[in-house]
């Protein structure tokens, strides 16, 4: 074939194939997959693994505490019964700054932690929460058994009597469990206001009467022997001491007394509680017919002379505040209320 028909027949095939690329409809749906190829070979086997172990009892740190004995859910139940188990005080008082921290376990506990007194938390919780067992112990900290640890036993410092309570386990207590006022000074006439129906040393003085301070200055106290000769104080008595068999009731018990008090049936030793609380009634009495004291048993807003106003504060403090009974430290109840019906002669 000579040159000129082959690019005559190129061109002719050219032009075939441009029409027919023209002409071509649109692409079909694609097909189904072909078969799989064949598996490849195995890699190679990796390092031999160690043998699993269940753990122990001994490896779970909760089981100290969490565990088949009932000494979790006792004192639990016991401090149910307490009055820091059924108070409702919290409700309230727990959201307001001055009071947060001791009437809000969730207050107490920030309170401890920012090293402050009860007179200087500023700020509510605005979650509160009663005082539990989170409060005084050291809850899911370490989640073992030290856990049960107090949050301190650091000796405490009141501020309102510029004295210092160092009664072992009993410090965590006193932190709240003190006079959160002193009785004020006179004015220049010789009167002191009673400004309140609230007016006192407000609830909870025990830490302050066992130190034998928070009456009116002219009586001078002593610590009590309660405070002197009993190892960690309050919890001595009210729960029997530290450790599995402590009473989380806090009621205290004749039988606790008996540790040092080995003849005593009753808390009324000597007929001492009695005498006291005759002579108390005797003050209420007084208070009541000099104005001081309503029939309800409140004071009386108004300005007094300083023995009056003493006399009406230390009847507070040891009648209506402490709630022992003179127990705490009968010497200086009994020096209290006998110059308080002294005074109001």
């Amino acid at each position: 074939m000579s040159i000129k028909k082959a690019i005559v027949l190129a061109s002719v095939l050219v032009v075939g194939l441009f029409f027919l690329a023209a002409c071509a409809g649109p692409a079909g749906q694609v097909g189904p997959a072909g078969p799989a190829g064949p598996v490849g070979p195995a890699g190679p086997a990796g390092p031999a693994g160690t043998n699993a172990t269940n753990p122990t009892a001994a490896d779970l740190t909760c089981t100290q505490c969490h565990n088949g004995t009932d000494l979790f859910f006792s004192k639990q139940e016991e401090w149910a019964s307490s009055q820091h188990g059924m108070g409702e005080l919290f409700i309230g008082e727990g959201y307001q700054a001055g009071c947060a921290g001791c009437h809000s376990g969730g207050g107490f506990t920030d309170m401890l932690a920012a090293g402050l007194t009860p007179d200087k938390v500023t700020t509510g919780d605005p979650h509160p929460s009663r005082q539990d067992c989170r409060a005084c112990h050291e809850i899911h900290t370490t989640y073992t058994s030290a856990d049960y640890a107090l949050r301190t036993s650091a000796p405490v410092a009141q501020f309102a009597t510029a004295s210092t309570f160092d009664g072992g386990a009993g410090n965590l207590c006193a932190n709240c469990h003190q006079a959160r006022r002193a009785l004020p000074a006179a004015a220049a006439d010789g009167t002191i206001k009673v400004d309140s129906t609230h007016w006192g040393p407000h609830h909870g003085p025990q830490s302050t009467f066992l130190l034998g301070v928070g009456g009116s200055s002219d009586v001078k106290g002593s610590p009590s022997p309660h405070y002197s000769n009993v190892t960690d104080t309050c919890v001595a008595c009210h729960m029997g001491g530290k450790g599995e068999n402590a009473d989380h009731t806090f009621t205290p018990t004749v039988a606790n007394c008996t540790k040092c008090h080995a003849d005593a049936t009753t808390f009324d030793m000597n007929g001492a509680v009695t005498a006291l609380q005759a002579k108390i009634e005797t003050l209420k009495t007084a208070l009541t017919g000099a104005g001081l004291l309503d029939k309800t048993g409140a004071p009386v807003v108004g300005s007094y002379p300083a023995a009056k106003a003493g006399a009406l504060w230390n009847y507070l403090l040891v009648a209506v505040e402490d709630k022992s009974n003179g127990v705490h430290n009968m010497p200086y109840a009994e020096a209290l209320i006998d110059a308080s019906i002294a005074a109001l002669k």
